[in-house]
């Protein structure tokens, strides 16, 4: 099956930038979909962004768009997770998770995902 880590989570302060890293290991199907999600102190985890492996198209929270990018590195097998202007709402663990089989990166459901790494941490000092 596949296995996925993430890294790259750490202390930052506001308005620094961070790049999550989610290896992957495993055969993929060409319809495979990364996403991210995050969860907050007190809160539910939620989506952030998508990409379909294939072809590279994205898809965005609308909480998210404009300071996130995802985006992967086919021949490392490896999915990032760009975040520029950091605030200290961003603070959340972050996971990485892929789905085989979806036909867009339009995935925003936790069950719509059939694979997750552990998680890394994201601390946004103000």
């Amino acid at each position: 099956q596949v296995q996925l880590v993430e890294s790259g989570g750490g202390l930052v302060q506001a308005g620094d930038s961070l790049r999550l890293s989610c290896a992957a290991s495993g055969r993929f199907l060409s319809s495979t979909v990364m996403g991210w999600f995050r969860q907050a102190p007190g809160t539910e985890r939620e989506f952030v962004a998508a990409i379909r492996w294939s072809n590279g198209d994205t898809y965005y929270a609308d909480s998210v768009k404009g300071r996130f990018t995802i985006s992967r590195d086919s021949a490392k097998n490896t999915v990032y997770l760009s975040i520029n202007s950091l605030k200290p709402e961003d603070t959340a663990v972050y996971w990485c998770a892929l789905v085989q089989g979806a036909a867009s990166p339009v995935r925003t459901r936790i069950r719509e995902y059939d694979y997750w790494g552990q998680g890394t941490q994201v601390t946004v000092s103000s």
